[in-house]
């Protein structure tokens, strides 16, 4: 009798364990573009606060994506990976490349609530996912555009620089951008509408890398000594701060006159230093720390069948040299 009680506490043993493990083993995935990315790292700092807040609800957020943010390839696999996982029950995903990632989601017709964070996909595949969180990417390609023209009224000549060719979001801060500066809708370049030309060579695309991204503008800052603005779409180059200091270095008199405008995105502290120090003039700010605190209730939501709104903005800060004490939403 005495070996038979052993036998059935252990096994009881094992079972509260095993439950246990169970409740910890439920994951929300965060999946971003790169980890090389410091506006991914804010998303990952929300995402451990939420851990640190929701220790006991049996979920745990896990943040993670490729080493690099040019290996599209790679972040898909990481996402059929966790599809295949057991303890994953819902992801959200912040695709590179739009249409692979549809790609993928089509084939594998996940059975577990799919999201996306940051960057949506095409609206094409929007039915592949349950909502988008993250920034009305148009709206802030029109508020570069509003900030630039206070900046240079009279228009002239400007180069803009993406990210990845196939990022959605990022190409609906380029739509917003020109549709605003021309006072069209669907233009595709600016040919001189509105009072703006795209320069020759330009758009740039940094591929999310920094080192490329200031290395495009001191070659842009070079070819065309009479430009009027340079727009970051994203802030790739301001990653990157001391680098992003030997760039500017080599205009810095055109942008203390407002010859040559700098706008840019994102508003992470470096970028921040670089708006007061006079090397940018307008930063617009995304919030991807309240992206990945939110995340995780999310996908609980949608585990949980609760209604969710297809579409969740987090909002913008916009920030100028004369705002940038206040600018960002606390």
């Amino acid at each position: 009798m005495k070996r038979l009680n052993t036998i059935l506490l252990a096994g009881a043993a094992f079972a509260a364990l095993a439950g246990s493990a169970f409740a910890e083993d439920k994951t929300l995935a965060i999946v971003v573009k790169g980890l090389d990315n410091p506006f991914f790292e804010q998303i990952n700092l929300g995402c451990q606060k939420w851990n640190g807040e929701n220790a006991a609800s049996g979920y745990k957020c896990l943040y993670t994506g490729p080493a690099s943010s040019a290996d599209e390839a790679g972040e898909v696999q990481i996402v059929e990976d966790l599809l295949n996982r057991p303890d994953v029950k819902a992801i959200a995903i912040s695709p590179s490349n739009a249409p692979l990632m549809a790609k993928l989601l089509r084939e594998k017709a996940p059975k577990i609530p799919v999201m996306t964070i940051d960057a949506d996909l095409s609206k094409d595949d929007a039915s592949l996912r349950k909502t988008y969180l993250g920034t009305d990417n148009y709206l802030m390609g029109v508020k570069f555009a509003e900030h630039l023209k206070k900046l240079k009224p009279e228009g002239g000549t400007v180069c803009l620089q993406l990210g990845n060719v196939a990022a959605d979001n990022i190409n609906q801060r380029a739509a917003g951008t020109r549709d605003t500066l021309s006072g069209e809708k669907g233009i595709e370049r600016l040919t001189g509408q509105g009072g703006w030309k795209e320069m020759d060579g330009c758009p740039v695309f940094t591929n999310d890398q920094s080192d490329l991204a200031n290395q495009q503008m001191a070659d842009t800052f070079t070819a065309n000594p009479d430009l009027t603005a340079f727009m970051l779409i994203g802030g790739w180059a301001q990653f990157a701060p001391q680098a992003y200091v030997q760039v500017t270095d080599q205009v810095m008199d055109k942008l203390k006159s407002k010859t040559l405008a700098i706008v840019a995105g994102d508003t992470l502290p470096p970028q921040m230093e670089a708006l007061k120090a006079g090397r940018s003039h307008v930063q617009v700010g995304q919030r991807p720390f309240e992206m990945g605190y939110r995340a995780p209730t999310v996908m609980i939501d949608l585990i949980d069948g609760k209604p969710v709104e297809p579409i969740i903005y987090t909002g913008l800060d916009e920030c100028t040299q004369e705002t940038a004490e206040t600018c960002i939403a606390k």
